[in-house]
């Protein structure tokens, strides 16, 4: 059994195999299926128990990223990056439309993962949101998009690069 400390100003709940913690930057829920935990609240402490370490130490690895969430967010930086056909990029709800991509007509599109937030400032996509795998899949989304196949992207580097 793991016991895993809940930061101050966290809120927890857990009913059966799904734990809901809220905090200052918002919530996130994350239910665990398939796997067979006993999660039990006391006072500031959240116990897991499993079927073995490799269970219990997951488990106290995604609630460590909710709390992380919950508590600062998770933030991924991306830079717009073209030669000569300028791009912009426009979020419309859950969409990303990404215009003038190589010259290219018709916009690309992907989806906004989760609860993530796009921001776009000038050459700078901004993506941010209180769970880490909602942020990185998005960020991924938008990579992926804007990948050309059958291009060395050391040569072609137009498109949309994460940066630190």
């Amino acid at each position: 059994m793991i016991e895993v400390k809940i930061p101050a100003g966290v809120t927890v709940a857990v009913d059966g195999n799904k734990v809901t913690a809220s905090g200052p930057n918002g919530s996130a829920a994350r239910e665990f299926k398939g796997t067979a935990l006993d999660l039990k609240l006391e006072g500031d402490t959240l116990s897991v128990a499993g079927k073995g370490k490799a269970i219990e130490n997951t488990v106290r690895a995604h609630l460590g990223n909710m709390f992380a969430g919950v508590t600062e967010g998770f933030t991924q930086k991306m830079v717009i990056r073209y030669a000569h056909f300028p791009i912009s990029v426009e979020v419309k709800g859950k969409d990303i439309l990404i215009k003038n991509f190589l010259g290219e007509r018709k916009p690309r599109k992907t989806k906004v993962h989760g609860n993530a937030k796009v921001e776009v400032k000038g050459k700078d996509i901004v993506v941010s949101g209180t769970d880490r795998e909602a942020v990185g899949q998005t960020v991924a989304n938008i990579r992926k998009t804007t990948k050309i196949k059958g291009h060395d992207c050391r040569i072609f580097q137009d498109g949309i690069y994460p940066t630190d």
